[in-house]
């Protein structure tokens, strides 16, 4: 079944999705600070360690650098993941708000011709 949808819905609809947007931006500015963050952690502790390193070789004190800063590389996986999956959900929040405005467009279009033409 097809929703009818009139000036008042559309209009209602549009708003909600301009606000989701709005407020996307705070979400996304808080989780890429996030992931900023996570990430000078992890840069922090790989030099620690890589400094700290006993390994005899380079390759050897970049593996130990790695096993000893594993914990800090899930962490900024984990906010990267995170800034994504809200810079995504703001882009597809962006394309619904165009798709409620081309559905207003027609909807507008639809009640100016209502009535026009019958006798």
């Amino acid at each position: 079944m097809t929703e009818i949808y009139n000036p008042v819905t559309v209009e209602a609809a549009i708003r909600e999705c301009a606000n989701q947007i709005a407020k996307g931006v705070g979400v996304l500015d808080r989780t890429y600070r996030e992931y900023l963050a996570a990430d000078r952690e992890f840069d922090a502790a790989w030099a620690h360690a890589i400094i700290h390193a006993t390994g005899s070789n380079l390759d050897a004190r970049k593996a130990d650098a790695t096993l000893a800063s594993l914990t800090q590389r899930e962490a900024l996986d984990n906010a990267d993941a995170k800034y994504k999956y809200a810079l995504n959900r703001w882009r597809a929040l962006d394309n619904e708000l165009r798709a409620w405005q081309s559905v207003g467009a027609s909807v507008r279009q639809a009640y100016q011709v209502a009535g026009r033409g019958e006798q």
